[in-house]
């Protein structure tokens, strides 16, 4: 026998009737067509959405929430402490290029932030791309400025 389009059926026992609920109790599945009696399984539209916790935070929403989650689009910098800026000359400019000559910062990969670690004594210009509230007090306390590039 050649296969050919009007020749092909399902294979005897693949295809079932379907199973006509709520049609009485003699049929099977009569009245509450097996979802039992009463609770959210039983109701109309019965299934919720997937995902859906009774109520409860869901999973997806509460995850972010918790620690070691990495931040998207995080802002990554070159950090160096008030306390490493002391050795400079008194009255210069600092800037990244500037520190990496001095060999205060061997590898600058992100732009510079200054944190307030440690006191500062020197009147110095400072050019970093962020600074801390307590390096930026210690910094102008000591008669220097603070300036952040773009």
């Amino acid at each position: 026998m050649t296969l050919r389009l009007d020749s092909l059926k399902p294979n005897k026992g693949a295809r079932r009737r379907k199973l006509r609920k709520g049609r009485g109790i003699a049929a099977g599945q009569g009245a509450s067509c097996g979802f039992g009696m009463r609770g959210q399984k039983s109701r109309s539209g019965r299934p919720t959405r997937p995902g859906f916790e009774g109520g409860q935070m869901p999973l997806y929403r509460r995850v972010p929430k918790l620690k070691h989650f990495p931040l998207v689009n995080q802002k990554h910098f070159t950090v160096l402490n008030v306390s490493a800026l002391n050795s400079i000359k008194d009255g210069s400019t600092v800037n990244l290029d500037s520190l990496v000559k001095d060999g205060t910062v061997t590898s600058p990969k992100h732009p510079l932030k200054i944190l307030g670690n440690g006191d500062l004594s020197v009147k110095l210009t400072v050019q970093a791309a962020a600074f801390t509230a307590s390096a930026r007090s210690k910094i102008e306390a000591a008669g220097g400025s603070c300036e952040i590039l773009a």
